[in-house]
């Protein structure tokens, strides 16, 4: 199997970031499998200027390594242009004309699990008057593309299939039953999940109308060239992984070929999928980068080593039953993710937690 690290520059790594690696880099090297390496800087109003540096830096600081050299997405455009083709020739996209707020989704999910069920507005739109939207393309108004969940009953060909897909585009994926728009997986620490596409999940964003890819096609993109089928993430992505289940399949079923072709099995299958507990900070929200206290670049200025760092976040995994120094490599042996899928209640770092090591209620202040 292979996993990967996937951080996003915007900012210096924290806590919680270092939760997220050291699990994944585990769930790897445990097995002896590869571990890469990708920035995710394909949303450029969010990246800062050397936190990519940065993040290699802290990284190999703490112990944690990977194979070959890092991917950078912003420098895949063409592929993320291809995988839309092959979306295309599925009769899957449409184009939405909605305001800002109705595209959230396209990014990165920053708290809860960031979803809005997206109502269909321009769907319906193009369903009932495919001249109207003819005509504001035309005009060229702006707009972001978005892919269209399955439906329990057949959809009407003529506007998927004539309006927005290539002149070779094939019937568009639909459901045939309720069963047809359901997905499911078997998460590592929560256990069996299902969710209804259309309903729980929504018609999604895949390119905005500022012209950037949105996330969740870029990471499946990512994840089938690069044959990573270990994800390892925070379980705020639950709900984007029964998404990205469904544009894989969209992708595959359009005739796109990965660039590890050669592994027809990383292809076929799905990924295994584990979902981590959030980190939150005192105040029971997710630790966000700005938090700078708690940042690698604080922590390292304080004089905290990466033994303490990796031994408290080995314990947040549920991997010590104390938070005692060691290093990433001294898991290793004993790793498994039966403790956390035992117990796990998200955790709030609190300065006068009597588990909280002295060096972090520090930071806390």
């Amino acid at each position: 199997m292979t996993g990967r690290f996937a951080p996003t520059p915007s900012g210096r790594m924290h806590i919680g970031n270092v939760y997220a690696m050291l699990a994944a880099w585990l769930s790897a090297r445990s097995r002896g499998d590869r571990m890469l390496m990708r920035i995710e800087d394909v949303d450029k109003p969010r990246v800062i200027a050397g936190a990519d540096r940065l993040m290699l830096d802290d990284l190999r600081w703490l112990g944690l390594d990977w194979d070959g050299e890092p991917m950078f997405q912003s420098q895949r455009t063409e592929r993320y242009e291809y995988a839309l083709e092959c979306l295309r020739s599925r009769g899957v996209l449409y184009p939405c004309f909605c305001s800002r707020a109705d595209i959230r989704a396209a990014s990165a999910p920053n708290e809860g699990d960031g979803f809005m069920v997206y109502p269909g507005t321009c769907r319906h739109l193009l369903r009932n008057h495919p001249g109207e939207v003819h005509s504001r393309l035309a005009r060229g108004d702006q707009h972001s593309v978005r892919i269209a969940m399955p439906e329990p009953r057949a959809m009407s060909d003529g506007p998927f299939a004539n309006l927005y897909t290539s002149s070779e585009a094939s019937t568009p994926v639909r459901g045939d039953g309720i069963a047809d728009c359901i997905t499911s997986f078997d998460d590592c620490v929560y256990g069996p999940q299902h969710y209804d596409l259309p309903h729980e999940v929504g018609d999604s964003v895949i390119r905005r109308a500022d012209g950037l890819f949105g996330y969740q096609l870029v990471v499946v993109v990512d994840d089938l060239d690069m044959g990573v089928d270990d994800i390892v993430r925070g379980r705020d992505l639950l709900r984007s992984t029964a998404l990205q289940m469904w544009i894989r399949q969209c992708l595959l079923a359009g005739g796109f070929r990965p660039e590890c072709a050669s592994d027809a099995r990383v292809s076929a299958e799905h990924p295994k999928y584990v979902h981590l507990p959030l980190i939150d900070n005192a105040a029971g929200r997710r630790l966000a980068k700005r938090e700078r206290s708690l940042d690698m670049g604080a922590l390292r200025a304080r004089g905290v080593t990466p033994e303490q760092i990796i031994g408290y976040c080995a314990w947040l995994l549920r991997l010590q039953s104390a938070p005692i120094p060691c290093k990433p490599a001294d898991l290793l042996a004993d790793f498994s993710w039966e403790p956390l899928r035992a117990n796990h209640p998200d955790r709030a770092l609190k300065p006068d937690d009597p588990t909280t090591p002295q060096w972090l209620a520090e930071a806390l202040g």
